[in-house]
């Protein structure tokens, strides 16, 4: 069974200041593991890449870089092992070969995600809705704290129309930073 999300990436601006094209939010469809756990770790993980790297560019970026990392969670799938899968993993671009997936029946890391346009609405069957506020800062300072918004599980209207208003809407079970969301939300694993 799938858990299915959207993760909307936005700028922390200041107050006072006036909305520009750059505060418009990026925002990210996930079809599979949704639930909090899973979603939270893999932002941590991310987080940890783009501080290491410097690498954070806004929410257009930090979305992109997300939707990446998470493919490239499921491409071992299908990388050796089965005979069935003739994906080299010292070859990576068997990935860009067609004929390597006649046998696969639609591969997990071309699917599972979407860029989604938020005037566009949900799709309707999302159990748990995220906002990832990124500090503004210039990339080349030290890294900064990212908050997050953590929606009830599906404590948030459903319709065809603008997500706006979903996220308005919206119960949140938690707001504050990452690591905090990771203590109070994610279970130890046993």
């Amino acid at each position: 069974m799938s858990t299915r999300s959207q993760l909307r990436f936005v700028q922390r601006v200041d107050q006072d200041a006036e909305p520009t094209d750059h505060d418009r939010p990026a925002q990210v469809y996930r079809h599979s593991d949704g639930y909090p756990e899973s979603v939270l770790r893999d932002l941590a993980q991310l987080k940890k890449l783009l501080d290491a790297t410097r690498a954070e560019r806004g929410p257009g970026y930090t979305a992109a870089s997300f939707v990446f990392l998470d493919k490239l969670s499921t491409v071992d799938l299908y990388l050796d092992g089965d005979p069935d899968r003739t994906i080299d993993a010292a070859q990576p671009a068997d990935l860009l070969d067609p004929s390597n997936m006649e046998h696969l029946d639609q591969p997990m890391f071309l699917l599972g995600h979407g860029v989604e346009n938020p005037a566009d609405g949900i799709h309707g069957d999302e159990e748990y809705l995220y906002v990832v506020e990124l500090p503004t800062r210039n990339p080349f300072e030290e890294p900064s704290e990212w908050t997050v918004k953590v929606s009830g599980h599906s404590t948030f209207p459903r319709w065809d129309g603008p997500t706006d208003e979903a996220f308005e809407r919206a119960s949140w079970q938690f707001h504050g930073p990452l690591e905090q969301a990771i203590e109070e939300l994610v279970a130890e694993p046993a």
